[in-house]
């Protein structure tokens, strides 16, 4: 039975799990192996994993924190993090991971999302594009972990993208991270009409119905959250959280 895939995105941070707003005001959350477990006793159907400070750093996400990842998850999970080399794509797959996610590198050279798809094929490189606003109110693809501007809108490079052989897209607002207000839906709605590979929305949701209208008005083909997986309540106790198989079913009836 399909309904749309429901993934946690977990930020780590000298790998620490921690959660951001606006990509700034970091808060640590826990340990992220342990929050692994968890979510493989709550049945989450893939993990996202993201290190926020690789590319930055010059580096890219530890090969062992995959290694540990892939001993321990049941579920398919993905890496992203100062990921520049096709040996460093084979490294991370052959320690567990089923996909890695291509941001910074891949937008300063698209010609690197060829290559990892040649290589690996398209069902392995998703792209992560984070947007927001630049100082003339014009939607920008940002980089280094939303510090760095590009001449990309979103539109244009989701396009150039899949050109160039990716097999997913995650969507991502700045301006929403964290926010827990809902998804920017005029975001992920032109996007998602420009390609005909998946795409993922992420940033901002805050609750189930985020998740509905993502796919219902921005016609995401999965949906992605932060903040709403490890909060609970008004007071954003941290609590590792995920719906019930039975909600989900409930909450995508009409797409299933």
């Amino acid at each position: 039975m399909f309904r749309p895939r429901v993934i946690p995105v977990l930020l780590l941070r000298n790998l620490g799990l921690v959660k951001s707003i606006k990509f700034k005001n970091f808060r640590y959350i826990g340990d992220p192996i342990n929050a692994v477990k968890l979510f493989n006793d709550l049945g989450a159907d893939e993990l996202a994993f993201l290190d926020i400070l690789a590319s930055q750093d010059s580096r890219s996400i530890s090969l062992d924190f995959v290694k540990r990842v892939g001993d321990e998850a049941n579920m398919p999970f993905s890496v992203g993090g100062g990921i520049r080399n096709i040996k460093e794509i084979r490294q991370i797959i052959n320690a567990g991971a089923e996909k890695v996610i291509l941001n910074t590198h891949a937008i300063e050279n698209p010609d690197f999302i060829k290559k990892a798809s040649d290589e690996y094929g398209s069902s392995t490189v998703v792209i992560s594009i984070d947007v927001k606003k630049d100082l003339f109110g014009k939607e920008r693809i940002y980089t280094y972990s939303g510090k760095k501007s590009t001449k990309y809108d979103p539109v244009t490079f989701a396009k150039l993208a899949e050109e160039k052989g990716a097999g997913e897209i995650i969507i991502n607002s700045i301006a929403k991270d964290g926010m827990m207000q809902g998804y920017d839906i005029s975001l992920i709605k032109r996007v998602s009409e420009s390609v005909r590979i998946p795409v993922v929305a992420l940033g901002g949701a805050g609750d189930l119905n985020d998740l509905k209208i993502a796919v219902e008005k921005g016609y995401a083909s999965a949906v992605a959250a932060g903040s709403m997986f490890v909060y609970h309540g008004p007071r954003k106790a941290v609590l590792i959280n995920y719906p019930s198989s039975n909600e989900l079913i409930n909450l995508f009836k009409s797409f299933i």
